[in-house]
């Protein structure tokens, strides 16, 4: 989850890699995966899609206990908002969810007022009504 997430974990970060356009995506959840390599698209085994993945420098080093290496994939499933808009997600976000747009290699990216379903994930109700303040919530 985003909150359990240390910046040690992802220091060796060189690139994210998105699988698809993350402008109109108001949150992505994120975790760190064991992989057997430290580059290249990984394989998918949760219920929904994956959406980006994190590559990693060559001087990551493997797990000594199993030669594997972490790095963060990040990811939707099939009942989070960019699907359900109406649906559980319709305010708030998943714990391990965070903002696409404040995420960076080596940077564990946050929650905004936009993942968590505030004003400028939805369009305005009329004139009156702004898009939303930019306003950041503490994790």
């Amino acid at each position: 989850m985003s909150a359990l997430i240390a910046e040690d974990e992802i220091i060796h970060e060189a690139e994210l890699v998105w699988l698809e356009e993350t402008d109109t995506l108001d949150y992505v959840r994120q975790s760190l995966d064991r992989l057997p390599t430290r580059r290249g698209k990984p394989a998918y085994h949760r219920n929904g899609r994956m959406v980006g993945y994190a590559l990693l420098g060559p001087e990551a080093k493997p797990s000594r206990s199993s030669g594997t290496f972490r790095r963060r994939v990040f990811w939707l499933l099939p009942h989070d908002r960019d699907t359900e808009p109406d649906g559980l997600y319709a305010t708030g976000a998943p714990a391990e969810a965070v903002d696409p747009r404040t995420l960076a290699a080596g940077s564990k990216g946050r929650k905004t007022e936009r993942s968590e379903g505030g004003r400028q994930s939805r369009e305005p109700r009329g004139p009156q009504e702004p898009r939303g303040l930019g306003i950041t919530l503490p994790l």
